[in-house]
Formats: C-alpha cells, sequence, structure tokens
C-alpha cells in the first residue's frame, strides 16, 4: 500500500518540529521546487510501479548535508504515510558524521545514541517508538550498506556534483546543494548554522512527501 492509513507517531517534540514546517512551504522558490519536483516524480513513478523506492543523499565527506537529507528524508516519508521509502547516504571520501549535526539533530528532538570511542561512531537515530531505528555512519556513496542499483542519487554539495558527474547504478540523479554548516565552526554563530541547515533540508523534503502524497492520493 502506498500511503500508509496508520501514520506514525514521531516523538512529541520532533512532531511539533515537523508540524510547524509546511507553514513554510511559500518560502520556497518556484525555481528550487522545480529541482525538488524531479525528486517528487522519482518517488511517484517508483511508487506506482510497485517498486521500492531508494534515495541516497551524496556529499564529499558524509557527515552533515547528507546525512540530515537521509533521516528527513525517512521522517517525512512516516509523516506523511508514504510507505516503501528506504533512505541512504554517501560521501565521496568517508569521515565521520559530524557531532554538531547530530547535536542539532538531538536538539530537534531525535533520540541518538553512538559508540563514542570509535574513530567513526555508529550512530542508532530513533524518531518514533513505530518506526526502524536508522543506523547512521560516515560512508562512501558505495559502501556495502547503500544499494548498488535501482535508486536515486541526490548530489547535497556542489563539490561532491563536480567530482562524481556519474555516480554509477543510479536510476536518476538530482542536483541539490545546500550551503555547508561547517562554514560556522567554531564561532558563536555553530549551533545556529547546523539548526538552520538542518531545518532548510527538511522545510524541502517535507515539501517534496507533500506533493507525493497529493500526486499519490
Amino acid at each position: 500500500m502506498t500511503l500508509d492509513t496508520s501514520v506514525s507517531t514521531l516523538f512529541p517534540a520532533l512532531q511539533s518540529y515537523a508540524d510547524s514546517l509546511p507553514e513554510e512551504f511559500s518560502t520556497i522558490s518556484a525555481e528550487r521546487k522545480e529541482t525538488l519536483t524531479l525528486l517528487v516524480n522519482f518517488i511517484v513513478e517508483n511508487t506506482k510501479a510497485s517498486q521500492g523506492v531508494n534515495l541516497n543523499f551524496i556529499c564529499t565527506h558524509n557527515s552533515r548535508r547528507s546525512q540530515f537529507g537521509q533521516v528527513w528524508a525517512r521522517v517525512a516519508a512516516a509523516y506523511y504515510g508514504i510507505s516503501g521509502i528506504q533512505t541512504f547516504s554517501g560521501g565521496t571520501e568517508a569521515t565521520a558524521f559530524n557531532y554538531r549535526a547530530v547535536e542539532s539533530l538531538k536538539h530537534t528532538g531525535f533520540q541518538i545514541t553512538d559508540d563514542q570511542h570509535a574513530t567513526n561512531p555508529l550512530y542508532s537515530v530513533r524518531y518514533s517508538e513505530k518506526e526502524p531505528v536508522l543506523q547512521m555512519f560516515s560512508k562512501v556513496y558505495d559502501d556495502k550498506a547503500n544499494p548498488e542499483s535501482n535508486f536515486a542519487a541526490i548530489m547535497v554539495c556542489g563539490q561532491a556534483d563536480e567530482a562524481c558527474p556519474f555516480i554509477p547504478g543510479a536510476d536518476k540523479r538530482i542536483s541539490l546543494p545546500y550551503t555547508d554548516p561547517k562554514n560556522g565552526d567554531g564561532t558563536a554563530q555553530e549551533a545556529q548554522g547546523y539548526n538552520a541547515a538542518s531545518r532548510l533540508i527538511a522545510k524541502e523534503l517535507f515539501w517534496v512527501f507533500a506533493e507525493v502524497k497529493a500526486q499519490l492520493a
């Protein structure tokens, strides 16, 4: 079934945060919506064909923007009751899921645990009592944890977009760049920058899944 009638209940703080995102859809430019519609169409077409939908968010280090993309796409699908969505992330190189990005998600209402003793920690990310735990860590985009075929490659940073003009196995490649929040690292605006980047990605992906729901209804 495409639309799940028992829509997932997010954790309370996260539910409130999610409820506020549609109020900002009007701030998304028409030009940006044209790009986002490429993702809408991919999801709708694959869902109507009764195929699973795999979304792989890719940036350079798989530490910030691509991790945000993986998390928020899964939450948006749950929020709008759309089943069959699997989300992934990767980079052109592996580093670590940046702790600042992790803290920003915790601030939003996610429950996150990890092995702090690892150089590249494995994070368990929970957003609902009903939904599976997301296992998050930094990896290259073609890591064995990611799909080898039948997926959309969503390029969320310009550097990775230029470095990887072709992603093997991808059915669709979409350039959807965001400003890197690491530009504010070590400044008084550091937390604000991560929160803003996370919210922007969340807002746009919620718009995507709202459109998907409307087309599948």
